[in-house]
């Protein structure tokens, strides 16, 4: 059964129970995640299996919040109770199938405990093992701590039983895969309960600690042809081996705990290993459950609501958590070590746009930005989000995405720039932090210059008209942005209808700006009102009862795009002045009978030649359907804007929200997927943990109270 509730550490339990966790198969289909702020994080299935190369028990950001290594990825556990039997509690899929061992059959539920995951195991009808998985805040740091609960069988001859654990480790870019070699073996060294590893010599160190009663058997050797089934339905390799350094064993008695600490960091306190060992993880298990109670209390007061009376809300603020993180200034302090920390202040923040695979990109940041931050009271970081993007401004766009390693931002992007203008909007309306405004308007200013002049990829603004064009031969600008190799699927080359929409919004809110701040407002109120006059004659359908998606196509003046697509939303989401009341109610009509789904909405209607009606699969079938079909939850977003435009009844929100609300336990537990099937049952599909989805689904949230 699935449940939420409330707990008494006054965060939010969600659980899911025996019928799912004894379904291996289903199991399997499900998974976890914890994250550290740096972008780093763990994961796994909730059976213990890594379905994918991405899963980990400790996957570090070396340089936050890029370059993610898979350290450890998983650790089986082994209880041999009092009279010798032996139980395996770990699961692995191999290449031929083989679930070995099956530890699935005593897994009785998961649940996360605010942001801390717990797996429950029946050793016998008397006595649990609890398994808490979370990690320290600002570090490469993951804690793994057991608990026995219950008693041991009075029939048995001794009072306690002995816990075994085994770790699997690598060294390894999360976006690879490792082959072992008879004749290669990691570099572990070992004191009693601290073993220090590394697959080599030119490789990070890593450690592996846990508390002095414990006995550590050194192994090393590989364990050959780990099965990851999702990378293999994406057609990604699907076959690893995983290496074994040695084992961790100690006694355990009920009501006692024993914890391991898995850490890339440089630096760590000196009680990990020692005597204090237990009591330094209880510490940062309390430290840790501290950090989520404060952030809820920081949301509580700024929706002036309790997280007591809605634990869908609370849920959705620590969900929405994971994705703010650092990305320090390597110019001012270099490294990361226990001691000194990384400059975790909050001007120096991002949003990560979904695990496990995805960094920080410009635009998501941007359409995130107001539910993940500003609806949680996050505001001295959503200001340090903005000040840090506005700064990386060149040619009068930001940077589309961050890549891994050292390589310079990407601007391949007509929309993050606009959206940026819509997150400063929104993120003014809340705070009134016009000294913000000040330190960013001369690079609005020039934005907005660079966009009547024309920038690269040959966007710009058409005088006719005053429509924003943009497009260049194999480049992708908007947000449907897939490529296979040279095609760009969705290439929208012209004046797209949800860019132009941003674009009489960020000139709305210049001339508004401009004003406030006593300068010449001019400007901006010409180019907005030539935009305001042109776009409903140059964008509405009216055979279709609906908006063109892309106008003067190719640069063909007067070749429109007439594909029913969700981005026409934005022209009535994000302002009421583009569109007459009755082509907004049309439009929405139009949109609810062909592309909205119960978790979302398609992005091309099904009756359109191009639609795929299946997403899951290889590179190339993913990203031919990625825009042609997929379903969106992020834009059940802009839905419920124009839906209260048109019909001004929130009384229909929640049902509308539920489905989604449902999606907690369906992928990842208590988070949202990036896209969904789009025929029935939408299954989830893509990131298993979105930025705008849990950000669009609480802004949304909030519209219900």
């Amino acid at each position: 059964m699935n449940t939420l509730q409330k707990p008494t550490v006054n965060a939010w339990h969600l659980q899911v129970g025996k019928q799912v966790c004894s379904n291996v198969q289903v199991a399997l289909d499900r998974e976890w995640l914890v994250t550290n702020g740096l972008g780093g994080y763990a994961s796994g299935s909730l059976v213990g299996a890594t379905t994918r190369s991405y899963h980990g028990l400790l996957v570090a950001s070396l340089h936050p919040p890029v370059e993610r290594t898979v350290f450890v990825t998983k650790i089986d556990e082994e209880v041999t109770l009092p009279k010798g039997r032996t139980l395996k509690i770990g699961v692995n899929e191999y290449q031929d199938g083989t679930l070995e061992p099956q530890g699935y059959n005593y897994l009785d539920n998961v649940t996360l405990e605010g942001d801390v995951v717990c797996f429950s195991y029946a050793l016998t009808a008397l006595l649990v093992l609890e398994k808490r998985v979370w990690m320290e805040y600002g570090r490469n740091t993951t804690y793994v701590q057991y608990t026995l609960r219950g008693t041991i069988d009075n029939d048995d001859d001794a009072s306690f039983l002995t816990l075994t654990l085994v770790p699997f480790c690598l060294s390894r870019d999360y976006h690879s895969t490792t082959r072992g070699a008879e004749d290669w073996h990691f570099i572990v060294e070992n004191q009693r309960s601290h073993c220090q590893v590394r697959a080599d010599a030119t490789s990070p160190l890593y450690h592996l600690i846990m508390g002095t009663n414990v006995t550590y058997n050194r192994a090393g050797y590989w364990y050959w042809h780990v099965h990851h089934r999702r990378d293999g339905e994406r057609g990604l390799p699907e076959e690893e081996d995983v290496y074994q350094p040695g084992t961790f064993s100690l006694q355990m008695t009920p009501g006692m705990r024993a914890s391991i600490v898995l850490s890339a960091e440089t630096a760590l306190p000196t009680d990990f290993g020692s005597s204090a060992h237990e009591d330094a993880v209880q510490q940062a298990l309390t430290r840790h459950q501290r950090r989520i109670r404060q952030l809820l209390i920081v949301a509580d007061r700024t929706t002036n609501t309790l997280q007591t009376d809605d634990p869908v809300q609370a849920r959705l603020v620590i969900a929405a958590d994971q994705f703010i993180v650092a990305r320090p200034d390597y110019s001012l302090k270099d490294g990361v070590n226990w001691t000194t920390g990384l400059p975790l202040s909050p001007n120096r923040k991002t949003i990560i746009a979904g695990y496990p695979w995805f960094t920080d990109w410009g635009r998501d940041s941007m359409i995130a930005l107001p539910g993940l931050m500003l609806s949680t009271g996050r505001y001295s970081e959503a200001r340090g989000l903005l000040k840090a993007f506005a700064s990386f401004a060149r040619d009068g766009l930001i940077p589309n995405r961050f890549p891994d390693g050292s390589k310079e931002p990407e601007y391949n992007t007509i929309d993050a720039t606009l959206w940026m203008f819509h997150a400063i909007d929104r993120y003014l309306n809340v705070t009134n932090d016009w000294s913000l405004l000040k330190d960013l308007f001369p690079t609005l200013v020039e934005i907005i210059q660079w966009h009547v002049r024309g920038t690269i990829y040959n966007i710009g603004v058409d005088p006719a008209d005053g429509l924003l064009y943009g497009g260049a031969p194999g480049i992708q600008l908007t947000w449907m942005d897939a490529k296979v190799g040279d095609w760009v699927v969705t290439p929208r080359h012209g004046k797209p209808v949800e860019i132009n929409a941003l674009w009489y919004c960020a000139l709305t809110s210049m001339e508004s700006w401009a004003v406030r701040l006593s300068t010449d407002a001019s400007q901006y109120s010409v180019l907005r009102s030539q935009v305001g006059k042109h776009f409903a004659k140059r964008f509405w359908y009216e055979e279709g009862g609906y908006l063109y998606d892309v106008v003067d196509v190719e640069g063909v003046a007067g070749k429109n795009d007439s594909s029913l697509r969700p981005n026409q939303l934005f022209a009535a989401s994000l302002t009421h002045e583009l569109l007459s009341e009755e082509q907004m109610a049309r439009m929405l009509q139009t949109v609810t009978d062909h592309l909205l789904v119960p978790v979302g909405l398609r992005s091309l209607d099904p009756t359109d030649s191009n639609y795929h009606s299946h997403f899951n699969g290889n590179p190339t079938i993913r990203d031919a359907a990625y825009h042609q079909g997929t379903v969106w939850q992020w834009l059940i977003g802009p839905y419920i804007d124009v839906y209260l435009r048109v019909h001004n009844d929130h009384s229909a929100l929640r049902s509308l929200l539920l489905p989604l609300v449902q999606r907690f336990w369906v992928a990842c537990i208590g988070t949202i997927s990036e896209v969904a099937e789009p025929e029935p049952p939408y299954t989830a599909a893509g990131c298993f943990a979105q930025a705008w989805s849990i950000s669009e689904l609480l802004r949304c949230w909030l519209l219900t109270k």
